[in-house]
């Protein structure tokens, strides 16, 4: 979701346009991100990832 998508529930507005102070603080959060860098995306991969080293890792104790 972008926020081209969001309106601003203060000003009716598109929050994309920033015509209030909360449009403009949630839009600078949205581009800005406050997730450290830690998208969903990038979570599932990590933990896809970390599940298939513990699958070989548990193969190669078998063998």
């Amino acid at each position: 979701m972008s926020c081209d998508d969001l309106v601003c529930a203060r000003c009716a507005h598109p929050v994309a346009e920033g015509r209030c102070p909360l449009c403009r603080a949630n839009r600078d959060r949205m581009h800005h991100g406050d997730l450290g860098g830690m998208t969903p995306a990038l979570v599932s991969l990590v933990l896809i990832v970390l599940f298939f080293l513990t699958l070989a890792l548990k193969h190669l104790m078998e063998v």
